[in-house]
């Protein structure tokens, strides 16, 4: 398994990559919809905070949401043709920018043996960061796929980690891979 600062350093490199998937998009671009039965990169990108605050909350911190509102709209129970209507660019960004800084605040907390039971946590947020940073990069992919295949976009260059690897077409970081194994 990888210390919680190398997965936290992992976690900051997917939330980079899929800042590069769609940062230079138009709005118009970030809430396009390929049609009903899809979801915009808009979406996505709200989706990757809203789980990445679900599990810190219920796996380690219990805190109101950053945006209650956008909750039962990210929630992926919520079926695809009700995912049309999203906020603006700039509420995303902003709750995915304070998810992130939560993100950070607990994990450095647990690191730090700030909190009841550090070693039975330090395992949890292992783990539950490197769910994360994979549920980062599954809906990268998607992303990827709107902006190349249907914006017709180019896509960045994969991102450079010792740590992450392909299955099946997918980036993971793979704290399975055994030691001396190709990566990336």
């Amino acid at each position: 398994m990888l210390s919680v600062d190398v997965l936290l350093r992992e976690y900051d490199r997917a939330r980079a990559y899929t800042d590069d998937l769609w940062r230079d998009l138009t709005p118009d671009e970030v809430t396009w919809r390929p049609h009903e039965n899809s979801s915009a990169i808009g979406w996505h990108l709200g989706h990757q905070a809203h789980v990445a605050h679900f599990m810190i909350r219920n796996l380690t911190a219990a805190e109101p949401s950053p945006d209650p509102e956008l909750d039962a709209l990210m929630d992926s129970a919520n079926p695809e043709k009700f995912r049309g209507t999203l906020p603006t660019v700039r509420r995303l960004t902003e709750f995915r920018e304070t998810v992130a800084e939560r993100v950070h605040a607990r994990i450095g907390d647990i690191a730090a043996g700030r909190v009841g039971a550090p070693a039975q946590l330090t395992i949890v947020a292992a783990h539950l960061l490197t769910s994360l940073i994979n549920h980062e990069y599954q809906h990268d992919q998607w992303i990827g796929e709107v902006r190349a295949d249907n914006l017709g976009h180019a896509l960045p260059p994969d991102p450079d980690s010792e740590h992450l690897r392909r299955i099946d077409g997918y980036l993971v970081v793979d704290v399975l891979q055994p030691q001396g194994e190709t990566h990336l």
